[in-house]
């Protein structure tokens, strides 16, 4: 099948043309009829398959006839980053040039001055990340009363990243008779719940298996110490033959320590994550699309729109909390029937995300080590008790307790202390000490200097005396008894 058998308009046909494409991809094939009849779609497709044309191009078609007034868009497209909307607008740059649609981008990073400009021109595209467009909203710039068309797209990532309520509250402001485009590389529950509320009797569309990696990718597994994952991963960098190379961090502070560090032994590299202001953002990326720069360390803010054609590693410097995201990761090489390689560095500690994602991708990811460096046991399943939701907090040690309540399942006799002679003095437990934090995020401070806000310390107004009434057990005796 060709695009000429989709029913797309001459127009739209032939900016296709001059864009260099002629066969349809699947989930491009499936969609457009269904998008050009009207009818609301629920489509499952990893990124790269080109889901993005499978609504833009009909949507043109779509929006062709008719007119857009101030500060009322004709159609709404909302993104999860600020990559992705921008990567959405260059296609209705590409493929809408023989037709006179108006468009507007509202990300952040960008003066609020000129989007307001365009939004009082009226656009009949508009495509927005949740945050920017409520800010506008909330200002009184638009008005979502005359949108006829919705496009929830990377539904999953909008889930991972807190943006549902945003979403819902979006919704709301919208009219009830529209036709809505819902577009998720997943579908976890929490998302099949926001499709029934938003579309109606749609046509569900699914291209492949979610998340299933690329067989173009060789991936590689590499469990070390928390302390030895730099060298790990510049020892693997110094074997490989790296063109260019993404390395993910699960935390944006991670990503600045990271790349200070490569920095620091004199590799090529940049770093992006979402604190950073939206020109700076896209000239690092374009510095990297020229191949100005090889080693790219980002936040999974580019996990998913990062549209590069030659990316030959990925190295996952944490392990994804997500097992999905594993796949997004490493679907950033291997494009284009060129073949890739990644590299996921665990502690024994990522032990439960890893078999979650060796249950996603139903295969064993190989193991390798390194010469001269430790490879410890991966916990089979099990997870460290983990500081904040998609972070590794500081490296902190994981204590040894058990888990609360544990004891009453035991047997009774195990219960009772063991009899001791009464000659023998009761031996008092142990104190328990809190455990070493590995300081993997900064660099080692020489051990006089070494301060951790998350130690216990002597109380400075007292040198190293503690008073009785601050001890931990030592009732505090009330006044007048």
């Amino acid at each position: 099948m060709s695009f000429n058998d989709l029913g797309l308009s001459p127009e739209v046909l032939r900016a296709v043309s001059d864009a260099g494409y002629t066969q349809p991809t699947p989930i491009q094939e499936q969609a457009i009829p269904y998008v050009l009849m009207g009818r609301d779609v629920l489509g499952c497709a990893q990124t790269g398959t080109g889901k993005t044309a499978g609504f833009t191009l009909p949507m043109i078609d779509i929006l062709a006839q008719g007119r857009a007034r101030a500060r009322m868009p004709r159609s709404l497209i909302l993104e999860p980053t600020r990559e992705l909307a921008a990567q959405v607008s260059e296609n209705f740059e590409t493929y809408g040039k023989h037709n006179r649609l108006t468009m507007a981008l509202l990300i952040g990073g960008t003066a609020f001055d000129d989007q307001v400009k365009k939004l009082d021109r009226g656009v009949d595209v508009l495509i927005a990340t949740p945050g920017r467009l409520l800010d506008h909203i909330e200002r009184g710039h638009v008005l979502l009363t005359d949108i006829k068309i919705l496009v929830i797209d990377e539904a999953d990532r909008m889930l991972d990243m807190g943006f549902i309520p945003d979403i819902e509250r979006i919704v709301r402001l919208l009219p009830k008779i529209r036709q809505t485009l819902f577009f998720s590389a997943t579908m976890p529950p929490e998302i099949r719940r926001l499709a029934d509320a938003f579309l109606m009797n749609p046509k569900q569309i699914s291209v492949a298996p979610p998340a299933s990696p690329a067989e173009s990718v060789a991936q590689a597994l590499v469990v070390v110490r928390e302390t030895e994952k730099r060298e790990a991963l510049r020892r693997i960098i110094q074997a490989e033959t790296v063109q260019t190379a993404l390395v993910f961090c699960n935390r944006k502070r991670d990503v600045d320590i990271l790349y200070q560090s490569l920095k620091k032994h004199g590799y090529s590299v940049a770093a992006l994550h979402g604190d950073l202001d939206q020109s700076t953002r896209t000239a690092t990326l374009e510095k990297f699309r020229r191949g100005e720069t090889t080693i790219l360390v980002a936040s999974d803010v580019a996990a998913r729109g990062l549209d590069i054609d030659v990316v030959s590693h990925v190295f996952n410097f944490d392990v994804p909390i997500h097992a999905e995201d594993y796949v997004h990761r490493i679907g950033r090489t291997g494009r284009a029937g060129r073949s890739g390689k990644s590299f996921t560095f665990a502690t024994p500690d990522d032990g439960k995300f890893v078999a979650a994602i060796e249950k996603l991708i139903k295969k064993e990811i190989p193991r390798i080590t390194i010469e001269g460096l430790e490879a410890p046991v991966l916990a089979e399943g099990e997870e460290a008790p983990r500081r904040a939701r998609g972070g590794r907090g500081r490296g902190r040690g994981v204590r040894d307790a058990k888990p609360r309540g544990e004891t009453k399942s035991q047997p009774q006799a195990q219960k009772q202390p063991q009899q001791k002679p009464e000659s023998q003095p009761q031996a008092q437990p142990p104190r328990r000490e809190r455990p070493t934090p590995v300081a993997l995020d900064r660099p080692r401070a020489p051990p006089a200097a070494h301060h951790d806000e998350d130690h216990d310390a002597p109380v400075a107004a007292f040198g190293n005396h503690m008073p009785a009434f601050m001890r931990r057990g030592v009732p505090i005796a009330k006044s007048g008894t």
